[in-house]
């Protein structure tokens, strides 16, 4: 059975930093590329970051150069660091496994930027 579990959201005040983790297991990770994508109310699903088997990064141009996501395969875990916080950046989000046509989703953390 295949689980993304992901964790490390929560409320911040803008301008500060937080660190989501999204731990897999029943794939072999290291194959894998990794997203994280988020989604505020009422508007749709974005990619925010991504990260190939080969460790590869891409961002997307809202979030370049504050957020950096990284992998660590010995513990089949992929992290979103995410510094400089704003307000915009307030949404669920959610971690993908995706490889050839085999897609996988965890149920989502929160983050809220707010004073």
């Amino acid at each position: 059975q295949v689980q993304l579990v992901e964790s490390g959201g929560g409320l911040v005040q803008p301008g500060g930093s937080l660190r989501l983790s999204c731990a897999a297991s029943g794939i072999i990770f290291s194959a894998y590329a990794m997203r994280w994508y988020r989604q505020a109310p009422g508007k749709e699903r974005e990619l925010v970051a991504a990260i190939t088997s080969g460790g590869i990064t891409n961002y997307a141009d809202s979030v370049k150069g504050r957020f950096t996501i990284s992998r660590d395969n010995a513990k089949n875990t992929v992290y979103l660091q995410m510094n400089s916080l704003k307000p915009e950046d307030t949404a669920n989000y959610y971690c993908n496994a995706k490889r050839i046509i085999t897609d996988y989703w965890g149920q989502g953390t929160q983050v809220t930027v707010s004073s």
